[in-house]
C-alpha cells in the first residue's frame, strides 16, 4: 500500500461526471479518510475566484507549470486512482492555503 500524506500533490485518475471515461490531472491531498483522500483541484488557469490560490512555490511542489489550487473544487477519491506523487506543499503556500481556507471555505445556509 502506498503512503499518502495530505499536503502532497499527485497525479490522479479524476472521473467524468457520467462515468464514460477519465482524465489524469494534479491535485492536493487536503485530508485522509480511510482509504479515500479529500483533494483540492490544480489548474494552471489564473485564479476566478477568493477560493483559488495561487502556488508561488509550484516548480519545487513538483508541478510542470505555474499553477492555482481550487479550494472550491473539493472531491473525495478512492487512493486506488492516486497515480504517481509530485511532491509536497511548501510552508508559504501552506500558509496562504490556510489563510484562504479560514476565511473563505464555509457553508452558507
Amino acid at each position: 500500500m502506498m503512503i499518502v500524506k495530505a499536503g502532497e500533490f499527485w497525479v490522479a485518475k479524476i472521473t467524468f461526471t457520467d462515468g464514460s471515461a477519465f482524465k489524469k490531472r494534479p491535485i492536493l491531498i487536503l485530508w485522509i479518510d480511510g482509504d479515500d483522500v479529500v483533494v483540492a483541484a490544480v489548474t494552471s488557469s489564473k485564479p476566478r475566484t477568493p477560493t483559488d490560490v495561487v502556488l508561488i512555490d509550484w516548480g519545487k511542489c513538483g508541478l510542470r507549470v505555474a499553477s492555482t489550487v481550487r479550494l472550491s473544487r473539493l472531491d473525495c477519491l478512492e487512493r486506488s486512482l492516486l497515480i504517481k506523487k509530485l511532491g509536497e506543499l511548501s510552508e508559504i503556500d501552506a500558509t496562504a492555503l490556510m489563510e484562504v481556507w479560514t476565511q473563505h471555505v464555509k457553508p452558507n445556509f
